[in-house]
């Protein structure tokens, strides 16, 4: 044992998941064996839910991402070794990221659904759900005014046909999923002065600053080219 890993701390812990789990494989890596596990799961849509033992405080991390484009499905934080066991074994048998969550309350769920044939209509679907949760959820002081920004920009038909994601927490597009996007149009960016901003690069506001966000989405929709079909795989 590492002479900086305390007896009773969080990393010291790590190894009693075998034990908690019975027969689900239990991995850890070579650089930090004391702080990182990794429980796999029995379906291929899966990455190993990864789990980490924080420094300074008793407390496990986890992160369980689907692989095509490593986006995390659940997440979560909790000072309690037997409920990282429950997730770590719901996650590998299999269970739904709800019933995981059932099984672990710490269990934060993304937003995000699972897509096992990686269908790219339906990664878009489920990051712009993603998006709309994890905007609900900010707790920054122009948490309203980000929010209203996602939630008008899913209103509209054209954006919400191609794949959005952040930069600087400026929302963009791509007409391809991760892990290559192909960026097009317009950023749109949420302001702490509670008005919206659109702009051809990034963090600019050349193309017009807005008191809602509906008037910024109309003009990001006209700066749109022209026949832009159906998201496709990045990748």
């Amino acid at each position: 044992m590492s002479s900086d890993i305390e007896p009773g701390s969080a990393a010291s812990e790590v190894g009693r998941l075998d034990g908690c789990l019975g027969a689900v494989p239990v991995t850890s890596p070579d650089f930090a064996p004391l702080r990182h596990a990794a429980v796999a799961s029995t379906l291929p849509h899966r990455e190993p839910l990864a789990i980490s033992a924080w420094s300074h405080k008793r407390r496990w991390s986890i992160c369980g991402e689907e692989p095509f484009q490593s986006m995390p499905l659940i997440d979560g934080g909790t000072d309690d070794l037997a409920e990282v066991a429950r997730a770590a074994r719901a996650w590998h048998d299999g269970a739904t990221l709800e019933d995981i969550r059932q099984a672990a309350p710490f269990v934060h769920l993304t937003g995000r659904f699972e897509v096992p044939d990686n269908d790219p209509a339906r990664l878009t679907d489920s990051e712009w759900q993603g998006m709309r949760q994890e905007a609900a959820e900010l707790e920054y002081a122009w948490q309203e005014t980000y929010h209203n920004l996602i939630e008008a920009a899913d209103a509209d038909p054209a954006l919400r046909a191609l794949y959005p994601f952040t930069s600087h927490w400026a929302l963009r597009f791509s007409t391809t999923t991760r892990p290559a996007l192909t960026v097009v149009g317009p950023c749109l960016s949420a302001n702490s002065d509670a008005t919206y901003g659109v702009g051809r690069g990034l963090i600019s506001e050349d193309l017009g600053q807005f008191a809602t966000a509906q008037e910024a989405v109309a003009v990001a929709v006209r700066q749109l080219p022209p026949g832009l079909g159906p998201t496709t795989l990045g990748g």
